[in-house]
């Protein structure tokens, strides 16, 4: 969204609340429920969300749920934010988009009837991303992940076992993953040299800093951007926008930033609500 046609948009959302709250004698309007897997970090974005439309005066809460988007098909929830390419995948699996824009615009028209999107964070995303370390990336001679595609076949690369990856990065098929149980043990792994390169994702918050994660400049790898997913019809313009100014303030290392948090113990919930508060929707964006 350009910055005039999201001024414009603050305008609306502005004036719908002044008529709102003009609005005397009527009962109260429900709480939207804004679905999410209950794992920490899913709670976050949800947490996000519903934070945005309570900033506009909408009543929204949260609500845990195996199957957002199932909850959504079936009316139990009317917002399910996710990550582009995750939903591409569900709803358009044989799709060959991989940048950003291309994920976005293919996941819009793959969309079920009665389900629209809105914007997606350009600034904020969580796509697999490899790491290696300083002297791998200098014997190959580049800091993106195309230097590893290079190199394709002679390469070892490891993942935590539960995180999902990609089996190829561009036309290059990787070799099968050694898996590790978890975060520590695998970049132990990597920087004694067991492996050469391990999956991590662009907004993980336990990279070691002595690590390098590698960019990706020509999108070899799909992109990941948060988006909110709504029941069409059902939201008014007003709460729509609501949900879009998430994509004018989030950033990358602010989701890996409260996602750190929320790993150390700090509600999810509460992370949200703070950033907002350092992060008001509407201002300067």
């Amino acid at each position: 969204m350009s910055r005039l046609s999201r001024a414009r948009s603050i305008v609306q959302l502005i004036v719908a609340a002044l008529v709102a709250a003009g609005c005397g004698g009527h009962s109260a309007a429900p709480s939207i429920p804004v679905g999410a897997p209950a794992d920490p970090e899913s709670q976050l974005v949800a947490q996000l969300y519903a934070s945005a439309l309570r900033f506009y005066g909408n009543p929204a809460h949260v609500v845990a749920t195996d199957d957002p988007l199932g909850g959504l098909d079936a009316a139990e929830v009317r917002v399910a934010p996710g990550f582009t390419g995750r939903l591409l995948m569900r709803f358009a699996p044989d799709s060959a988009a991989r940048a950003d824009v291309q994920v976005y615009r293919t996941l819009l028209s793959a969309l079920p009837e009665g389900i629209a999107a809105g914007d997606y964070t350009t600034s904020a995303e969580d796509k697999p991303a490899v790491a290696v370390t300083e002297r791998t990336a200098d014997a190959w001679g580049g800091r993106d992940v195309s230097a590893m595609a290079r190199r394709c076949g002679d390469i070892a690369i490891g993942a935590v076992a539960s995180v999902p990856r990609p089996a190829s990065v561009g036309t290059c098929t990787l070799p099968k993953a050694r898996e590790f149980a978890d975060d520590d043990a695998m970049f132990d792994a990597l920087q004694a040299g067991r492996i050469d390169a391990a999956w991590t994702t662009t907004a993980a918050p336990d990279v070691p800093s002595e690590a390098v994660v590698l960019s990706d400049k020509t999108s070899l790898i799909r992109a990941e951007n948060l988006v909110p997913l709504y029941r069409r019809n059902e939201l008014t313009e007003s709460q729509v926008l609501a949900l879009n100014e998430i994509a004018g303030v989030l950033d990358t290392g602010s989701l890996a930033d409260m996602r750190r948090q929320v790993a150390e113990g700090t509600d999810p919930g509460l992370v949200a609500g703070q950033w907002l508060e350092e992060h008001p929707l509407g201002v300067g964006n």
